[in-house]
Formats: C-alpha cells, sequence, structure tokens
C-alpha cells in the first residue's frame, strides 16, 4: 500500500466521522422536539404523528447526503491507487510514479526494497555522475514525452540499473519509471584459466613458465615466459600448435626445453587437469583442458635456490658474510639472494628482495637492467659495470658490478653493489651545510647592505625630531618612520645571527640559569591550554655564550612549538624542555659525521605539534622560509635560532618524536652547546670614571664612508655635537687627509669601501700615528672584525644607529683616548 492508499483511508474516516455527528445530533434533536410537544399538549396522537414525520424527513435527508459523497470524494481529486500498485507489480522490476514536482505517487514494492519509500527520485543513493545523468533524464521525459539511460550506478558499485521514464496520465501530467537491475555475468570459472595476463605473471615470479592445452594436446594459451623460452620471443602466439613439440628428453628421461639445447636447465613438469568439479559428468582425462607448469630443476617454487652442490652451498653462505653488497639471479633475471650488505646498499633490510633486480631501480633505468642481466646471463662468462639509479634514491646514481657465473649448476649472474648509505648520508650533510654556509653569506651581504640604509633613515629621523616637538604636526610621521626603521634593523640583525655576523657578548654560565630566567616570559606566551614542563639533568658542564642571545634561542624554539600545537592540535597540547649532559663516550657512540667528540651540554624541546614533514626539513633553518600563512610569519625564527647557535661553536638538529606504532606525534630541536673547559672569567670591573679635565668635550674627526646618505646623517650628528669633522668619500681620500698635514683625534670609518677598504687605509695611518684611535662602523659582527683586523686602539660601532649613538660613541673613544 502507498501513502497516497493511507491519505485516502484517512479522508473516508474523517468523512464517516462527519455523518455519525450529523446522525446523533437529528436524533437528538428529534427527542427533544417530540418531548417538548407532549408537555405542551398532552395528546398521544399528535405527538405520534409529528415525530413519524420528523423520522421520515430525517431517514430521507440522511439518504440524500449519502448519494453525494461519492461525487464529492471524486471532485477532491484523490484517484483509487489499489488496481494501479497491482498492475505495476512486475518480478525483477521497479516501477515508480511520479508528478509535476517530481514528487512520488505511487511505487511497486521492488521499487521500495531497492531504494525505499522515503527516496525522492532525484535524489537515489547514485553516484555523482549518475545523479546529473538521473536529472537529465526528467528534463527529457517531460520536453519529449519518454527517456532512457542504460547504465545507473549505486553508491555501491554492485548496483547498477538501466532506467526508461514514460510520460502518462489523462493531462499527461505524471512520469512513470522502470528500473532494471543489470546482473553482472559470472564467467566460468576453467574460462578464466588465461596465463598470457597477470595469472601467468604471477607465476613467472616464482620462476614456473604454464601453458593450458586443450584435451588433444594443442596449447590454447601460453605464458609470456613460456613462449620465450620455447620459440624465443615472448609476443610469439603458440596457439594451436602441440605442446610437446617445443620440449625434448634426454637417456635420464628429464625433460627440456628443445631451443635451449644442451646449454638449457632441466624441467620438472606438473599436470593439472581443469576439469569442473560441479560437472557431473564423469569426464576422462583425455577429455578435460589441462594447465601444465614447468620449472626448472634449480628454482624452487618460493623462489629461493636449491642447489644439491654443497660447494655452491657454501659458497653462497660465504658470500653472504662479506661486506660488499652481493645477490645472484638466475638466467631469466630472477633473484636467488641477496646477502645484507646488498639489502642495506638498496635499503631493503626489512622488506627483503623483490622478485627481480629491475623491481630497485627507477622506471628508466630498468629496461637497461633487465637487458644487462639477460646478456650475461645467457651469454659467455663476461663482467662489467653500469650505472643505475635506485627508487629509494632517484636523485644518487650508483654504480652496479655484473659478472654472469658459470660452473654452478645452472646459469646465474652476480651483482655487486657497494654499501654507500653513510657515504650518501655524509654527501647529503656537506651539501647542506655548504647551501647553509652560501644562504648565510647572501643573508649577511643583505645585511649589510641595508644597515647602510636604515643607518641613513634612522639618523635623518633623529635630525628631524631635534627641530620637531610633541604637537607639531609632522613630529607623529617621524616618529612613525623611525619605529618602522627600528624594525627593519631587528630584521637584519636576526639576518646577521644566522649568518653568524652579529655582535656577541659571551659569558661563562650555566644553561639552567638562562632557561630560568626566560621560563616566565615562556609560560606567557603559551598560555593555558598548552602545558609546560622543565626537567634539569644534575652536574651541567658550564658553557660559554651570549645569554641574552640563548634566551632569544629558547624563546623562539618556544613560539615555534606553539604554533606547530596551535596549527595542528587546536591549541591544546604539550612542550617540555630537557636539560642534559652528554660526555665524549656517548658521543662516540652515536656515530656522527658532524658532531665532533667533545662534552656537551644539551638543551632538548619537544613538543605535540605533529610533527615537520620530511619534504620541510632540509629548508627547515633557512631564512623567510616558513609554512604558515601569509603575514603570519617572518621564517626568520628558527634561522636565527640556528645561526645564534652555530656562532657559539654549537650544533642545533631538528627530527620527529615517533609515538606508538610508529605514529608522529611531535617534534623536537636539539640544541648542542660544548662544555667550556677554560678557566673561569674574571667578575667584570666597575667602570673607571674619567676626570673632566682629561677630556673637555671637541676635537678633530676624520669622517671616511663611501656611502653619501650615511656620511651625511654622521658627520651631521657629529658637527651638532661639537667636534670639527672632515668627511671623506673612500678610504684613499681619507689617507691623502693625513698624509697632507691634517691632525686628528680620532678616525671614524666605514670597513668595506671600494678601491681602499678602512682597514687597510688603518694601517697605512698607523705607521705614521701609531696612537690615533680608530672606530669603526661595519654591519658585521664586531667578533668576525677583530679576527680578520688586528689593530690595537680599534673601536666598534654597528650599524645601523641612531644620531645619539654615534656620539656616545665618539664621546667613549676621546674618553679612552685621553685617560691613556
Amino acid at each position: 500500500m502507498t501513502y497516497l492508499e493511507g491519505a485516502r483511508g484517512a479522508l473516508s474516516k474523517q468523512v464517516g466521522d462527519q455523518r455519525l455527528k450529523l446522525f446523533l445530533g437529528l436524533t437528538l434533536a428529534l427527542i427533544a422536539s417530540t418531548a417538548v410537544l407532549w408537555f405542551a399538549t398532552g395528546e398521544v396522537l399528535l405527538v405520534l404523528a409529528y415525530a413519524l414525520g420528523l423520522a421520515v424527513l430525517l431517514a430521507g435527508g440522511l439518504a440524500f447526503q449519502r448519494m453525494q459523497a461519492a461525487p464529492e470524494t471524486e471532485a477532491l481529486g484523490i484517484p483509487d491507487w489499489s488496481v494501479t500498485v497491482a498492475a505495476i507489480e512486475q518480478p525483477g522490476e521497479a516501477v515508480a510514479i511520479t508528478d509535476r514536482a517530481n514528487r512520488l505517487t505511487c511505487a511497486n514494492s521492488a521499487y521500495i526494497e531497492w531504494f525505499g519509500l522515503d527516496s525522492a527520485l532525484p535524489n537515489l543513493a547514485l553516484t555523482r555522475a549518475s545523479q546529473e545523468e538521473m536529472l537529465r533524464l526528467i528534463r527529457q521525459a517531460w520536453r519529449d514525452g519518454s527517456a532512457h539511460s542504460d547504465r545507473l550506478e549505486g553508491l555501491d558499485i554492485e548496483r547498477q540499473w538501466k532506467v526508461t521514464a514514460q510520460r502518462v496520465g489523462r493531462g499527461d501530467d505524471h512520469l512513470i519509471w522502470r528500473f532494471r537491475k543489470i546482473e553482472t555475468e559470472i564467467a566460468d570459472p576453467l574460462a578464466s584459466y588465461d596465463v598470457t595476463g597477470a595469472f601467468g605473471r604471477m607465476l613467472a615470479k616464482a620462476g614456473i613458465e604454464a601453458a593450458i592445452t586443450a584435451p588433444d594436446g594443442t596449447i590454447k594459451n601460453a605464458s609470456a615466459g613460456f613462449a620465450r623460452r620455447a620459440a624465443g620471443d615472448e609476443k610469439t602466439t603458440l596457439a594451436g600448435q602441440d605442446f610437446v613439440s617445443f620440449l625434448r628428453s634426454d637417456d635420464r628421461d628429464r625433460i627440456f626445453f628443445s631451443r635451449e639445447g644442451r646449454s638449457g636447465t632441466p624441467q620438472t613438469l606438473i599436470h593439472i587437469p581443469l576439469d569442473d568439479p560441479n560437472d557431473e559428468r564423469a569426464l576422462g582425462p583425455d577429455e578435460v583442458p589441462s594447465l601444465m607448469l614447468l620449472i626448472d630443476a634449480g628454482v624452487g617454487i618460493g623462489g629461493g635456490w636449491e642447489n644439491s652442490s654443497q660447494g655452491t652451498a657454501q659458497l653462497e653462505r660465504l658470500l653472504g658474510q662479506l661486506p660488499l653488497g652481493l645477490a645472484m639471479t638466475d638466467r631469466d633475471g630472477r633473484f636467488l639472494f641477496g646477502n645484507q650488505a646488498f639489502l642495506r646498499a638498496v635499503n631493503r633490510d626489512e622488506l627483503g628482495l623483490p622478485a627481480f633486480p629491475t623491481d630497485l631501480v627507477v622506471r628508466d633505468d630498468k629496461a637497461a637492467l633487465s637487458d644487462a642481466v639477460r646478456r650475461h646471463g645467457r651469454g659467455p662468462s663476461t663482467s662489467g659495470n653500469m650505472a643505475i639509479r635506485l627508487a629509494s634514491a632517484p636523485d644518487n646514481t650508483v654504480s652496479l658490478g655484473l659478472a654472469g657465473v658459470r660452473g654452478m649448476g645452472n646459469a646465474s649472474v652476480l651483482l655487486s653493489l657497494t654499501d654507500s648509505s653513510q657515504e650518501t648520508q655524509l654527501k647529503r650533510q656537506v651539501a647542506q651545510a655548504t647551501k647553509m654556509q652560501a644562504v648565510g653569506q647572501l643573508a649577511g651581504g643583505v645585511a649589510h647592505d641595508f644597515n647602510n640604509v636604515l643607518t641613513a633613515i634612522i639618523g635623518t629621523c633623529d635630525l628631524m625630531l631635534l627641530r620637531h616637538t610633541p604637537g607639531d604636526s609632522d613630529y607623529d610621521d617621524i616618529q612613525q618612520i623611525q619605529q618602522n626603521s627600528n624594525r627593519a634593523a631587528s630584521l637584519t640583525r636576526q639576518l646577521l645571527a644566522f649568518s653568524r655576523q652579529q655582535t656577541l657578548r659571551p659569558e661563562i654560565l650555566q644553561l639552567p640559569d638562562v632557561v630560568s630566567e626566560v621560563g616566565p616570559l615562556i609560560t606567557r606566551l603559551l598560555g593555558e591550554k598548552i602545558k609546560y614542563s622543565i626537567k634539569h639533568d644534575r652536574d651541567l658542564g658550564v658553557v660559554r655564550a651570549d645569554p641574552q642571545q640563548l634566551e632569544q634561542v629558547i624563546m623562539n624554539l618556544a613560539v615555534n612549538a606553539r604554533d606547530a600545537i596551535n596549527m595542528h592540535r587546536g591549541g591544546t597540547g604539550k612542550i617540555s624542555l630537557t636539560t642534559q649532559r652528554v660526555n665524549m663516550r656517548e658521543v662516540e657512540q652515536m656515530g656522527s659525521e658532524i658532531l665532533p667528540v667533545a662534552n656537551y651540554t644539551v638543551l632538548v624541546i619537544e613538543d605535540t605539534g605533529g610533527g615537520i614533514p620530511e619534504e620541510v626539513m632540509p629548508k627547515l633553518f633557512e631564512p623567510f622560509f616558513t609554512t604558515k600563512e601569509q603575514g603570519k610569519g617572518t621564517g626568520l625564527g628558527l634561522s636565527t635560532a640556528y645561526g645564534i647557535v652555530k656562532q657559539s661553536g654549537g650544533f642545533l638538529f631538528a627530527d620527529n618524536v615517533k609515538g606508538t606504532g610508529g605514529r608522529t606525534i611531535g617534534a623536537r630541536f636539539t640544541m648542542y652547546l660544548p662544555v667550556h673547559e677554560g678557566p673561569m672569567a674574571p667578575a667584570p670591573e666597575a667602570p673607571v670614571e674619567v676626570p673632566s679635565s682629561e677630556w673637555s668635550g671637541g676635537g678633530r674627526i676624520l669622517l671616511v664612508e663611501d656611502e653619501d646618505m650615511v656620511r651625511a646623517v654622521a658627520e651631521r650628528a657629529l658637527t651638532r655635537a661639537g667636534y670639527d669633522v672632515t668627511a671623506c668619500d673612500d678610504g684613499e681620500v681619507g689617507l691623502s687627509a693625513i698624509t697632507s698635514g691634517g691632525e686628528f683625534d680620532v678616525i671614524v670609518s666605514d670597513v668595506v669601501m671600494p678601491g681602499m677598504d678602512g682597514p687597510t687605509m688603518a694601517r697605512v695611518i698607523r705607521e705614521t700615528h701609531p696612537d690615533l684611535p680608530v672606530l669603526f662602523m661595519s654591519g658585521y659582527a664586531e667578533e668576525q672584525l677583530r679576527k680578520d683586523i688586528d689593530i690595537p686602539k680599534m673601536y666598534f660601532l654597528p650599524k645601523p644607529f641612531s644620531v645619539q649613538q654615534i656620539g656616545d660613541k665618539v664621546a667613549d673613544v676621546m674618553r679612552g683616548s685621553a685617560r691613556k
């Protein structure tokens, strides 16, 4: 029964209830009026006549209303679908009727079973393409009167239907749909034995050649391996030829392939009748087709090497102990065995050997390797080498040795491959270190050039602010320029940190002290959802580093871990910080090619942020590389940390933390700082106050700077501070100012200049003026500068600097000269 039949029943029930209420109301009215008449007149005959008349009228009214009921129901337009449902009940066919709004008005039991009664026709459980096809059928059926489709596919791939739709009805206002299942034909299982395809290839991997023969012994189909060994061409069709014509036997009844002659290997023939066990007919072995399997006597079904010669078995055990990677194949290129060194060399320690050597190399090298193995296996005993690329390391080329082996029963090929995994790893590490060094030099050069520009901008802003007071219209704009310039200067300092060219102030310190100093700030940055734990090892050695820069490293690593947790774990996770001591013996056991053998104090930061993708790991410490969204990261956090650690003589490594089941749960950064073995540094002395009589201000300054903007700012700043400034645009002009008789109290010079640079100029000047102090301005690190320039009375001013900073630094140099 359809849901429309239920609606019809509900309507009929409603009409019947209304009739019953009307009948009861009229009856009560008749009784009441008769009673009133009785009490009013007391005449029995009159009351009976009145009651009888009303009863006749009531019966006539009810009869007339019943006669009008059927037309009224028909006027509602609800047909009787019971006859339609009975008519559309077709075995194996789902039938449904829809109206103009594509609503289901009637359906048979098959439709309800396949699709359900609540499934609207355009929204059946079909694939996306089939749903689009269904909408096309609906449009076509309403437009053309009919439509059909040969295939609609359900979400379950085994459910497919043919569909027809036809417009019907008195006003062509309905569609009748017919669905017929497309039954998947089940082929005869015996007909699927076609060894020319996947079945034959599967047997060939096990060292088995196969053929299907008819009851009369003729070949129906044969595997490619059988065709190659029987006719010399694996593409040859042997159908219709006699199976035994391709075989021969010797006086010991051993079976060989005729084409291989005396050089062939004996075969084991297995005959499998392909009779159908469900066939009730009793057929003899000569009345059914057969599966013929030929197996080399020297190859087991499992692909192993079975040789009866004790010497050959000993040779295999001997080769298995050699450090050289060795493997052996048969003449057709199937692996017989491979030692552990070979498995390590091809990165298959756990997977074992595949079926063929070609499974180990990239696609482009497969054909050449297959031809080489067959050539060495079938011809005379030869040897050679070829370059291949392993599929596990497609970017590296390795040398594979091949040698034909004879005299051990069956012809075979010996493959040799050196285990170069450590060498490859070392090459990769050297390449990575070289790339990082090159990127560092580039970053340092970029930072140096930007520092010159920023020095001019910051100095110009300082000079303008001296002429503008708060409240001026331009004051806020100048302040904004200065703030942005300082932000840019901090970025250049990070680049210099990465390139190891920033100025450090190293101290002898304990790593837990630095961690405790930065701990409260890290806790505020992480928030309440991220758990932060600290654990310190005992007896940690002291390290020599800049404490402020180490705090920057720890902060950068913690913030990076926090961002990973926010991105991959919704802001909830854990960060642990651990300090450890690692002695020289433990370093030796690591076998690292990068980490020198020494005692280290180690800082480890682990998080639960999902880990670092393998493709990101090589670029992790490069400047400006970030995986964050645009505008949410500069890509300088990890690169800065890397540069600070390297400049402090340490090492920084990154890897992933594995959880249960080998699943990556987070990242781990490990910082190694060498333990300081020298004497402890003395406590810093209190600054000595210089009497004002030793320096009363003013002086003559030789300013040498090739950048016009920087020179102009420095000259104005020093002139404003009361100095007599002589400005020169290169080292040769500055030297001329001295040799021409100029007298100066201090030289302020840039380091890198075209022609004669600052250090060269200073050395020449010192030959005639040994006590003249020199203040170098540079964007490079002071420590690196002092290593390259061995000049006494040398001072340093890092770029970018402000007007106040250059004035104070020159004053300090003048005080120092006066004190000495």
